[in-house]
């Protein structure tokens, strides 16, 4: 029997490291946005339908997610018909990885998890969290986006007080070892719940 958490949390909350302490300690791992890179990739299952819906955003093969970022901003109604053609092929990569896993405990690496309904799919949900000063000051310390474009994907996900009423599990990504302890804390719970099922 194998048992299936669902990871989550906002932008800049930690959950990609998160993600990488459940690897190290012998979960397996599915990380949705990976899934969409695999999709968006030469040969991936996203690319042809993609470029009947945006020719100009597949380049060289691949879907170009930055034209992509510039269409959608141009047009919002493109965003629901890219997500027609995209969440079907990722939800069909988890069912695939879900199939070939073998470790006793599948980590589901989703940021909208709650958003898109998700947790149905989960038999528990972790969702990481830090401060909203500390998350800020990561995000923009990337270097990758605006104080605008920060405030506009966090407008998008659910406020993340809600997502930790919802979840089974907190981790607070504050320090690295505090977080570690805590991913070890929650392996530990569920092994237990499952010599108990």
């Amino acid at each position: 029997m194998s048992f299936a958490l669902g990871l989550t949390g906002s932008i800049g909350m930690g959950k990609s490291t998160t993600a990488k302490l459940f690897a190290a300690a012998g979960c397996e791992v599915w990380d949705a946005d990976a899934a969409v890179h695999r999709l968006y990739q030469n040969g991936g299952a996203a690319v042809a339908p993609m470029a009947a819906l945006c020719p100009e955003a597949v380049t060289q093969g691949f879907v170009d997610r930055s034209i992509l970022k510039d269409l959608i901003s141009k047009d919002k109604s493109l965003l629901s018909e890219i997500e027609k053609i995209v969440h079907p092929l990722v939800q069909a990569d988890r069912t695939a990885f879900r199939e070939a896993a073998t470790s006793d405990i599948m980590v589901f690496d989703i940021p909208l998890l709650f958003e898109t309904g998700g947790e149905a799919a989960m038999d528990a949900v972790a969702c990481v969290f830090v401060d909203a000063e500390t998350q800020r000051a990561r995000v923009l310390a990337r270097g990758t986006m605006s104080e605008e474009q920060f405030a506009q994907i966090r407008a998008k996900q659910m406020p993340i007080a809600e997502k930790l009423a919802k979840s089974d599990y907190r981790i607070e990504t504050d320090t690295l070892d505090h977080a570690q302890a805590q991913v070890a804390e929650v392996l530990a719970d569920i092994r237990r719940r499952m010599a108990h099922a």
